[in-house]
């Protein structure tokens, strides 16, 4: 199975899900198009992966709009779709729904519960990555998967075969301290979590998300 996978930024890659891959033995293509503007086409995809960035859907820059024209026909054809942070926000945009700020931003370390049963043996309590600020509404389509204690919106599932994720269940320890340490002033200004970027890195990933992202992955492309 080929994964083309699109990042936004440099300091937030695919983490474990390129591990999941390699597990699996499929092939990763990472795409940069905010750098490039290069994206893949649909035939060339068979599962996609959306990762985060300080972008907005709701900006008009011609990459971001042509993202949004390969989720549709990635939807279209049934491919299976993950989505993290900025990314979860274009699958509902795509979809119609409204992106808007969120009443709280939130940046650091803080618990999500899980909404859904259909995905089993994933606990019902997480700790979490949030680097966030925007939000999605939920998709008509759709089944509310994660919430936390700001935010009701965390999550969601489409048709067995789409997960959206407004945080992130990706970075190992290496990943959170990439991230942190080149985006230190948007983690402490007015962020609802009070979590400075020392703190954040001083937390522990904790080893049941690697899991949880695993089962995750599995379930959209019926892996065994």
């Amino acid at each position: 199975m080929r994964i083309n996978i699109l990042q936004h930024t440099p300091n937030e890659g695919p983490g474990t899900i390129k591990e999941w891959a390699k597990c699996h033995n499929h092939d990763v293509f990472i795409y940069h198009p905010y750098q490039f503007g290069t994206l893949p086409s649909a035939s060339e995809t068979d599962m996609l992966v959306i990762l985060g960035g300080p972008m907005s859907p709701n900006d008009n820059i011609d990459w971001i709009i042509e993202e949004r024209k390969l989720i549709s026909k990635l939807i279209e054809k049934n491919i299976p779709i993950f989505g993290a942070c900025y990314g979860a926000q274009q699958i509902a945009k795509t979809l119609g729904c409204n992106i808007s700020k969120a009443s709280y931003k939130e940046v650091g370390w803080a618990p999500v519960y899980l909404k859904s049963d259909l995905i089993p043996d994933i606990p019902a309590k997480l700790t979490a990555l949030h680097w966030h600020e925007e939000t999605f509404e939920l998709p008509k389509e759709a089944e509310l998967l994660f919430s936390s204690d700001l935010l009701i919106n965390q999550g969601f599932i489409i048709s067995n075969k789409i997960i959206g994720l407004q945080f992130h269940f990706e970075p190992e320890q290496d990943d959170v301290r990439e991230i942190a340490i080149n985006d230190t002033d948007y983690a402490e200004q007015h962020n609802a979590l009070k979590q400075s970027t020392s703190d954040i890195l001083k937390a522990v990933v904790p080893k049941e998300n690697k899991d949880v992202m695993f089962k995750l992955l599995d379930f959209i492309t019926n892996e065994k």
